[in-house]
């Protein structure tokens, strides 16, 4: 018998992710009334925001009618509109508690959600019983699922009616046993851009884990028109974005312009509203051209944007479309320095040819190595830190180019008095191209990063790029 008058009250089970409610149901003479599924308190009380897009009914006529094990790949809300049922939950997910079973009762007073990937049977307790599921992705036929046996050893399900003595399918009678079962991997991520500096940043900290998926202009386009078909984007948890154009100079040209913000502006919109309409949390790799460098203390993740020139203001519009995506991550850097062609393998190889350069003494900022920003990325996502603006540079103390130039001349063994340090004017003087201007000030408060449990590197020695190549 439904209980009413109950407090909106969730309990955790043995599975990870799978968690019971209890939904208060109001009765009297003429019946009852619940809220089967109330958005803003069943969040509240720690529920994932999962988006449901599909309402599905299982109506059985008899008592013992017996429905499973399947695994779907995608989140489910199951709720009992009348009747009673009994459910059993296998994790069918990849990872330490693969096998997992946990058995309750649900009636209308009770709901319980279910994870992709868990795997979950019903067998009916009384007859005309219709249980209701809210799922968050589309019924497809390419869809990949999972099964187990209803009577699997392994799992040991005790069921209230035996399973020689009610209605079961002949297909769910002939799924395979545990052992046979291949576990669900994770929803994949998808890391675009993998072959520039970060994007190699990024493979060395996933590594070959097969839920990761690296790209590049040649596999996806992400400015072509038809960027929502180009993947089933429900099979993804997250994408990280380390595509952009970062030409600076070249961008305040009219071909650059158009490149830099066909890049960094029309691609990003794309990205956010695929995000948005699949669930999608989005990783994006903002810059410290977004400000003017005016301050004269370091940029927060509230400072107002204020960028100087084109590259910069197509990278502040980026940020604000990424903001509008409900799951996402802009991490903002500066003065990036990766595998590859980079200030610091420069200094090191005019040092070795006997060069001495002028080198720019009136922006102060921070080096970011790539392998901060892939490792502070990596922590965000796993650790689930609240969605917004970091500001993510490597640690230690501000410097101007000046000053990191010559620490590459002393660490490689040549005297740091060949640097002559002069500013962006003289620097540029006699410049035929047009030049973009640089924010003075690039440097940004770690403050929110380093509470979220990062802590960047700060010694420069301890980066390959110093080396002398």
């Amino acid at each position: 018998m439904t209980e009413y008058g109950k407090q909106l009250t969730v309990t955790e089970t043995s599975i990870p992710g799978l968690v019971v409610f209890d939904l208060p149901v109001h009765g009297d003479a003429r019946g009852w009334f619940k809220e089967n599924w109330q958005r803003e308190k069943m969040t509240a009380l720690g529920l994932a925001d999962f988006g449901p897009v599909q309402n599905n009914i299982s109506f059985n006529d008899a008592v013992g009618t017996t429905r499973g094990i399947h695994a779907e790949p995608w989140d489910k809300w199951v709720s009992v509109a009348t009747g009673r049922i009994f459910g059993a939950w296998v994790d069918l997910r990849e990872g330490p508690t693969f096998g997992a079973v946990f058995t309750t009762e649900l009636d209308p007073s009770k709901a319980i959600f279910v994870p992709r990937g868990v795997g979950n049977s019903y067998q009916t307790l009384e007859a005309d019983t219709a249980y209701t599921y809210l799922v968050n992705d589309h019924w497809s036929p390419t869809a990949e699922y999972s099964f187990l046996n209803l009577a699997d050893e392994t799992a040991g399900i005790d069921w209230p009616i035996p399973l020689d003595q009610v209605e079961i399918s002949e297909k769910d009678k002939n799924h395979p046993r545990l052992a046979q079962v291949t576990p669900i991997p994770p929803k994949k991520i998808l890391i675009i851009g993998a072959n520039g500096q970060l994007g190699r940043a990024l493979r060395a900290e996933y590594g070959d884990a097969p839920h990761v998926e690296y790209t590049d202009r040649s596999s996806l386009d992400i400015t072509a028109p038809d960027l929502e078909h180009a993947r089933r984007w429900r099979d993804y948890s997250v994408i990280i974005n380390a595509a952009a154009y970062t030409k600076v100079d070249l961008a305040e040209t009219a071909e650059g312009r158009r490149g830099a913000w066909a890049a960094n502006v029309t691609a990003i919109t794309g990205l956010a509203r695929i995000a948005t309409a699949n669930n999608i949390t989005l990783v994006h790799v903002s810059s410290d051209y977004v400000f003017d460098g005016t301050l004269d203390r370091p940029y927060t993740e509230d400072d107002p944007l204020s960028p100087l020139g084109v590259y910069g203001q197509t990278k502040a519009a980026g940020d604000q479309i990424i903001a509008t995506v409900p799951k996402h991550y802009i991490i903002r850097t500066s003065w990036v320095i990766g595998d590859g062609n980079n200030f610091v393998r420069t200094m090191a190889t005019l040092a070795q040819r006997g060069i001495n350069p002028n080198v720019v003494n009136d922006q102060t900022g921070r080096l970011t190595f790539t392998t901060d920003i892939a490792a502070g990325i990596h922590h965000l996502l796993t650790t689930h830190a609240d969605h917004g603006i970091y500001n993510l540079t490597s640690n230690g103390e501000p410097h101007t180019w000046a000053d990191i130039a010559k620490q590459v001349f002393a660490l490689t063994g040549h005297d740091p008095d060949r640097i002559t340090g002069v500013t962006t004017d003289d620097y540029f003087a006699g410049a035929t191209a047009p030049i973009a201007p640089r924010p003075a000030n690039s440097i940004l408060d770690l403050t929110k990063i380093t509470e979220a449990g990062f802590s960047p590197s700060g010694e420069l020695q301890s980066y390959p790029g110093a080396e002398a190549p």
